[in-house]
Formats: C-alpha cells, structure tokens, sequence
C-alpha cells in the first residue's frame, strides 16, 4: 500500500484511494486478484477450523466545517520573578491551555515553561463565548495576542525610561529590550526578568487585557480514506485502516492538533457502525449507560493516522484554523463508502451494526 504520509508526489494521494490488497500478511497479490475475481466485493479466506467470508473495500469522503469565532477575553500578566501568568475565559477541551502558552512565549520570546494558563469565570475575567472544538484558540488566541502585544509596549516603555530615549527606539526581541539601532545609543539588554524586578520602581505590575468580539474564521476541510473488512456471516463491520488529511491552518501544539483529528475519526467511526440508542417497545431507552451504549474502545479502532497539511488563515495572527469538528463531518461517509466497496450495498441509515448488515444481505439474497 502506498505511504499515506509521502505527499512529495502529484500521484501520491491517488495512489492511496486504489483498491484495498497489500495487507501485513503478504497476501497482497492473491487479495487483489480475489477483488478482481469478484467485483471488488466478494472475498472468501479460509481459516483451519471454519470457512468465513470476509469482504474488504475502500471508502473516500471529504468534509468542511464552517468554524465560528465570537466574543473572548484574556488578561496577561508578569509576575515579580519574570514568569507570566495568562487568564482566558475558556475551559480547555482540547488543549487550548498549552497552545495559548505556546502563543505568549513565542511573541515574548521566552521559554513556554515559563508561562502559566489559567481558566477564569465571568467574576474574574470579560465575557467570552462558547466553549467549541473549533473556535477556542483561534478567539482566545487572538486576544491573547493582543494582550501580550501591550505587555510588550509597556515593557518597551520601562526600558526607554531607563535608557532615557524614545520609546521608539526600543525593540522587544528573544526575550527582552534592545536598542532598534544604531543610532539608539549602546545599552545592554534588559531581560523580562530584569524588567519585572524593577517594576514596582517603576510605574507599578505589568499587564495588559483584552476584550474582544473576534471575526475571521476560516473553514475547516477533511479529506478521509477508510479500509474495513466485513464479516458477512456475522454482520460485523472492522476498521483496519483509517487516514484523515486535513487543512490544520498551523498547528501551535500539533500533537493536540493530532488529538482532536483523531478523535473526530474515532466518533465518526462509532456513529457510522455501532451507536445508537434502542428503545423498548414501551418508549424506554433501553441501552442508558455506557455498558450498553456501544461506544468504541481501543480494540475496535486501528492507529488513526494523520497528515497535517498547514495552510495558515490569513485573518489570524497565527493562522490558526479550527480543528476539532471538521474531522466528523467526512467520517460517516468515508465508512458508508467502505462498506459499500465491500458489499455493494449503500446504508441509508446509521449505524451500520450488525443486525443491520445481516438484514441488507438477508434482503439482497432473497431479491436475488
């Protein structure tokens, strides 16, 4: 099977859509001479003890997703000993948390370890909107930006007033004061810690905030590729391999960015092929807890990959895209898809259990 990841060619996308075969077995060629044999569908392996028929095919979706920005607050603000203390208004779903950090030591230009993320209320910062998958750190990230951004110019004000030159002439870079040039005069940098300690001295704490109703979100597109095998003697559908490519705008944190792709996948997979809710033939839920509620676990699910494909939103200081919903949106269609490359029967209705794949196959038969 091609490498999913090795996007250095033209074809290399296409090649990854071609007919399932080459699996760790070995067995790629007779797999895919047996697809050929029987439209792609029909697949016979046989094992020692039982003969079960087990088809495989391949499913491709893409999706977009809107996104949103809206109203976000954050304060920052330097402690005594040079660390940095940021408040937002979200609670952290997704990391949110580590990619705002991430954000404040890059325009800072210190050490992230160095910066701590708090979560507040409305008594103890602005309003700030719903909390989504796909809207936190592009709103948050924006305030924060501009919050640090006024961090900065008071920092430039204090070293200008101990240099005795204009504010101007003073530029913030790798973590502290410096002349803008030359013609600044010759001073030796004063570090964010040397600042802070002069603070009180000074004019007082350093903080800045910011209260904003954000704008210039940008969609989010997914493109998913899925390869199951199904059992058609018992109606079990499995994934054995499950790809997202998705536009992640740039990703701050990418393991997080990687996270939330996969647990779009992960969702979708379990809506496509096992949850729902059975009711008695009074009203009753009959499945209200997770015992019974057929979530998917570890063992359901292969490794999800990702290919993170960063085009940054121009509209965001760092081009931050949403990433938590978009994921869902293609995953329904690309396991639709799959199952019906291996069968030959489009589900019109979810999810795609058991019970259900045997009556679709029991309906065909007996058509036939």
């Amino acid at each position: 099977m091609p490498d999913l990841h090795d996007l250095s060619t033209p074809t290399a996308l296409q090649a990854a859509v071609h007919p399932v075969g080459d699996k760790a077995d070995g067995k790629g060629d007779q797999r895919r001479q047996q697809h050929q044999q029987h439209g792609g569908r029909d697949r016979q392996l046989k094992g020692e003890a039982c003969q079960c028929r087990k088809h495989q095919g391949r499913g491709v979706a893409s999706g977009f997703w809107f996104n949103a920005a809206g109203e976000s607050s954050a304060q920052v603000n330097i402690t005594e000993d040079g660390n940095v203390v940021v408040t937002t208004g979200h609670p952290d779903i997704g990391g949110s948390r580590a990619a705002i950090a991430n954000i404040t030591a890059e325009l800072l230009g210190i050490d992230y370890k160095r910066v701590s993320v708090l979560i507040g209320d409305t008594a103890t910062i602005g309003f700030s909107n719903l909390t989504g998958g796909s809207r936190v750190l592009f709103s948050s990230g924006i305030v924060v930006t501009e919050s640090t951004g006024k961090v900065i110019d008071t920092l430039r004000e204090r070293a200008a007033k101990i240099w005795d030159i204009d504010v101007n002439a003073v530029a913030w870079e790798d973590g502290a004061a410096r002349p803008a040039g030359d013609n600044a005069g010759k001073f030796d940098p004063l570090t964010l810690e040397e600042l802070a300690a002069k603070a009180n001295a000074m004019g007082g704490p350093i903080g800045g905030g910011s209260q904003l109703t954000t704008t210039g979100a940008a969609g989010g597109f997914a493109t998913h590729i899925c390869d199951v095998e199904v059992d058609v003697d018992l109606g079990i559908v499995r994934v054995l391999r499950y790809t997202s490519f998705q536009d992640v705008g740039r990703a701050v944190h990418p393991a997080y960015v990687e996270g939330q792709m996969q647990g779009g996948m992960a969702q979708g997979v379990g809506w496509a092929l096992n949850e729902e809710y059975v009711y008695d033939k009074d009203g009753k839920v009959d499945n209200p807890g997770f015992l019974d509620y057929r979530m998917p676990v570890c063992s359901d699910l292969p490794m999800l990959d990702t290919v993170m494909i960063e085009i940054p939103n121009p509209l965001h200081p760092q081009g931050v895209r949403g990433v938590g919903e978009a994921p869902l949106v293609p995953a329904l269609a690309a396991v639709r898809n799959a199952v019906y490359n291996a069968l030959g029967i489009r589900f019109d209705s979810l999810p795609m259990s058991p019970p259900k794949v045997l009556e679709a196959l029991g309906m065909r038969e007996a058509a036939e």
